[in-house]
């Protein structure tokens, strides 16, 4: 069995979503986890996953709607992640490409809910583009002033050196779409890298559909494609690729143990 590890289940109309998780269900992927971006849709994304059993949820704030309002306090996030089927925090991070909030608002609210994932001893799915830099350098003055986190770089297309600084403070990394695409090669050599024991899979649906997908509307269905081709760089059958994920994921999202 494959989990997806971040999607925006959220982003398909309600019509559309017993097929989207039918599909997952027949292509080998048993669970996901459909990933908040603003503090006031916490409660939909609760109620995606009580209405069905193989989807968990996170909350929090995207960076690019991080202006949208003041910055939540720790203890405000914490709140909205109590729930049982809440197995995280975010997506929160950084993003100078498209830079849709100021970057000081991006850095408080990346700072707070690094805070409430410690305080709720849950993992922060992490966004980072174009801000390597700046991510490393909270994390590890958010580790060395206030303790140990769990984490997970999302979607991972950065450099070495931020997959080396996250791996360097416990931190998890999840491979998407972008992993199969031609030009990737870098990144498959990160891949190729990362500790087998950190090492997920995600879809990030609906976007960044893998090959042979590529240019259609991406859903959970389509990570066997990330993983097939992970599979090949570690030079694994894609059935052990599979189990390792889904362990880690485990370990990592101990909620949905």
């Amino acid at each position: 069995m494959l989990i997806d590890s971040h999607c925006h289940l959220d982003y398909f109309s309600g019509d559309e979503i017993e097929a989207v998780l039918s599909r997952a269900a027949d292509a080998g992927v048993g669970e996901m986890v459909t990933i908040g971006t603003r503090l006031n849709q916490s409660a939909k994304m609760r109620a995606l996953a009580e209405a069905h059993p193989n989807v968990w949820c996170t909350v929090g704030i995207h960076p690019h709607n991080a202006g949208e309002g003041p910055v939540p306090t720790p203890q405000e996030i914490v709140a909205e992640a109590a729930h049982p089927r809440v197995i995280g925090i975010g997506e929160s991070g950084l993003d100078y490409f498209y830079d849709k909030a100021p970057r000081e608002q991006q850095q408080a609210s990346f700072r707070a809910h690094i805070r409430a994932a410690r305080l709720a001893d849950v993992p922060l799915a992490i966004h980072a583009r174009d801000a390597d830099a700046d991510i490393a350098a909270i994390l590890r003055d958010e580790w060395d002033s206030g303790g140990k986190f769990n984490f997970l770089l999302h979607c991972f297309s950065s450099s070495r050196a931020l997959a080396e600084a996250g791996l360097a403070l416990g931190g998890s990394i999840s491979f998407s779409g972008i992993l199969t695409f031609p030009k990737s090669n870098e990144l498959r050599a990160i891949a190729e890298q990362v500790p087998l024991d950190r090492l997920l899979v995600e879809t990030d649906a609906p976007y960044l559909a893998p090959v042979p997908r590529r240019g259609k509307r991406n859903e959970p269905a389509f990570v066997v494609h990330t993983a097939a081709v992970l599979a090949q760089v570690r030079g694994m059958e894609p059935a052990a690729l599979a189990d390792l994920t889904t362990a880690n994921f485990r370990n990592l999202f101990r909620k949905a143990a």
